[in-house]
């Protein structure tokens, strides 16, 4: 689903809201400073003062006022930075307050989205397709040995530790995978738990369903009112794509090239993708174009995954 104006709008008054409460915040602590630590406030007024004289003196053609002017309000700062540290008080308590520095509780910075920003739109994406839930409950930790067993176990340690690797080489090593093998076997949970560590870095990530996905980006390129187009762009931009149940969407010319372009500009971009798919190697070949199919084999790592339905495992246990 794409992200309305609405939306937009409300996480842009977060940020209004953040540099308003900073502001508040940076206000008090102001106010505790001068009244409880003796002549600070008085040499704030007197920098006030001399920025004054001096400007006005600097105008009137003193050459000297300004380096003069420079010389003053250095030695008046670093007594009100004595001062402070004589109360056992940060050198930074009275500076600027930001939620993220990095932007300046923008959301922007050079007229490029912030890293902050482009997590809030992806967070409000999550909560309209629920995927938080989904994530909540998945971890490393809670994967289990415990439904399988010879070749199907070997695949399964194989693929947590590919997964591992991924995700701690995720800022060296450039990496796309693909999940595929038999319904029920750990596919999507092991994509989830590759999600939150990713997420959890500061990463941006997306997580979708094929069906999902391929409907919101139908929706982006044939909708002519929706001129924001703010999915679309960060799901090529975002740091991991995740594409959950690959086969699972209506097949048509319109999907068939659409994850060709993401792939391929997703490439280009070397962000990751992780993919899972119910699909073997055979029938991704023949569902999807050659170029597609060329595409995943040649930038993938593969993951296989067998053995019973661990939900069901789970449920009759």
């Amino acid at each position: 689903m794409s992200l309305s104006t609405s939306n937009y709008n409300e996480i842009m008054r977060m940020y209004d809201d953040r540099r308003r409460n900073n502001a508040i915040l940076l206000d008090e602590r102001i106010a505790y400073v001068n009244e409880h630590i003796d002549g600070y406030k008085e040499l704030s007024e007197a920098i006030s003062s001399l920025t004054v004289e001096h400007t006005a003196r600097a105008i009137a053609g003193d050459k000297a006022a300004l380096a003069e002017l420079s010389e003053l309000i250095a030695d008046l700062r670093n007594q009100k930075a004595a001062l402070l540290k004589s109360a056992s008080i940060p050198e930074d308590y009275l500076s600027p307050i930001y939620t993220c520095p990095d932007c300046k509780d923008t959301g922007y910075i050079n007229g490029a989205k912030c890293h902050c920003l482009k997590q809030q739109l992806i967070s409000q994406l999550y909560e309209q397709s629920n995927i938080k839930d989904s994530l909540e409950n998945a971890d490393f930790s809670m994967l289990s040995e415990e439904f399988y067993s010879g070749d199907d176990l070997i695949h399964f340690r194989d693929s947590l530790q590919i997964s591992r690797d991924f995700v701690k080489n995720f800022d060296s090593d450039y990496q796309n995978l693909l999940f595929y093998g038999t319904v029920g076997t750990g596919k999507s949970l092991i994509s989830s738990c590759i999600a939150k560590e990713i997420l959890a870095t500061g990463h941006s990530a997306i997580y979708f369903s094929a069906s999902s996905l391929f409907d919101s980006l139908a929706r982006d390129s044939f909708d002519n009112k929706n001129h924001d187009k703010i999915f679309s762009k960060d799901i090529y931009e975002c740091d991991l794509l995740i594409i959950d149940d690959l086969g699972t969407e209506m097949t048509n010319t319109f999907t068939v090239s659409a994850l060709f372009a993401l792939l391929n500009e997703r490439a280009l971009r070397r962000k990751s993708v992780v993919i899972s798919t119910n699909l073997s190697l055979e029938d991704l070949k023949e569902r999807y174009s050659d170029r597609i199919f060329s595409r995943i084999t040649g930038g993938f790592t593969f993951c296989r995954l067998s053995g019973p339905d661990i939900r069901l495992a789970h449920k009759f246990k």
